[in-house]
């Protein structure tokens, strides 16, 4: 979902006036190592958080995290760019049935509460993964419709076509002979 650009602000003075900052923490998190958690309740619709950090290629952050196993890379819209993510929003953890949704407003990551969450309840979202190979993104969220994965279900059917029907492997051309 995005929103237009001018709305940043205005977000982020009903963030900083509001509860956000000093109403979540980091803790132990059933669903993965550390987790976001509120203090208080948030409304449906609220601004809870923005994802920062420092923007750069897809490409560097595949090349700087080769190999580790837990990266905060928010990959954007475009595929071309990530958030190498630091903060609180970095410590939200996926789910299948997330109480949090992201949107784009500006150039910036904001988090919204998709739901009325109650203090105490960890804040999620799902990360709508969709490239990658199978089997490298195992969901533990332990919903009631996990699907046992953070990519999309989209991804997901992709996937499986992929491993029903390989692509038939290009046979190599015969060069043609050059007229003498």
């Amino acid at each position: 979902m995005r929103r237009t650009a001018n709305l940043h602000h205005d977000i982020q003075a009903t963030v900083l006036a509001g509860f956000a900052p000093l109403a979540l923490i980091v803790r132990s998190s059933e669903i993965h190592a550390a987790g976001c958690y509120t203090r208080v309740d948030i409304p449906a619709g609220t601004p809870v958080v923005e994802y920062t950090g420092r923007w750069i290629t897809a490409e560097e952050g595949n090349r700087r995290y080769e190999g580790q196993p837990i990266t905060y890379l928010f990959g954007l819209d475009d595929d071309k760019y990530v958030i190498d993510g630091h903060g609180m929003g970095a410590f939200l953890n996926h789910s299948c049935e997330p109480n949090c949704q992201t949107d784009v407003i500006g150039g910036h990551v904001w988090i919204f509460a998709k739901r009325d969450i109650q203090a105490g309840e960890e804040l999620t979202y799902d990360y709508c993964l969709h490239d990658g190979q199978p089997d490298d993104a195992p969901c533990t969220c332990g919903s009631k419709n996990c699907r046992g994965s953070m990519y999309t279900a989209e991804e997901l059917k992709r996937q499986a076509r992929e491993a029903k029907w390989p692509r038939a492997q290009a046979k190599p051309r015969k060069q043609k002979k050059k007229a003498a």
